[in-house]
């Protein structure tokens, strides 16, 4: 909602200003179709890799922080409906991670081309620790043709 890109840069800069966490690469903007619900508007997808003294759960609670910050409410009822902004932990090194709050690597990131190419950009062997295969041999095998257009 509002000005994505706008949020998205405001996302990297607060991402940036929280103490113990230094980011080393960013992936280009994208701009990419709704997942879910068709009849919104286009999303902004980015891909930071940071490096981090917090641990899985501390990052998850600076992150929501930072969607807090810049106007996110979680009581959203639409699970893929537009919201402000949606910051996501992705990978944690190799670690794999199942809890009711925090699940590492994302569940859904192998499926998704506008998760998969701006981490390809930043990160593509980058291994999966659950399949074993690398973000660019993901990319190769998806199934999921939505469009994903650099900004």
């Amino acid at each position: 909602m509002g000005d994505s890109s706008a949020n998205c840069r405001r996302a990297v800069h607060l991402i940036e200003a929280t103490p113990g966490i230094k980011i080393i690469k960013q992936s280009s903007f994208y701009r990419t179709e709704p997942w879910g619900s068709k009849d919104q508007k286009w999303f902004v997808n980015a891909v930071l890799e940071i490096r981090t003294e917090l641990r899985p759960e501390e990052l998850l609670n600076a992150l929501r922080n930072v969607e807090l910050t810049i106007g996110r409410r979680r009581e959203e009822t639409n699970r893929w409906g537009p919201r402000i902004i949606d910051i996501d932990i992705l990978l944690y090194g190799m670690e794999i991670i199942d809890e009711n709050d925090l699940v590492i690597p994302h569940p859904e990131m192998q499926g998704r081309r506008f998760v998969l190419v701006p981490l390809a950009e930043i990160a593509p062997l980058a291994v999966h620790p659950r399949s074993g295969l690398s973000v660019k041999d993901l990319l190769e095998r998806l199934d999921d043709q939505s469009e994903v257009v650099r900004l």
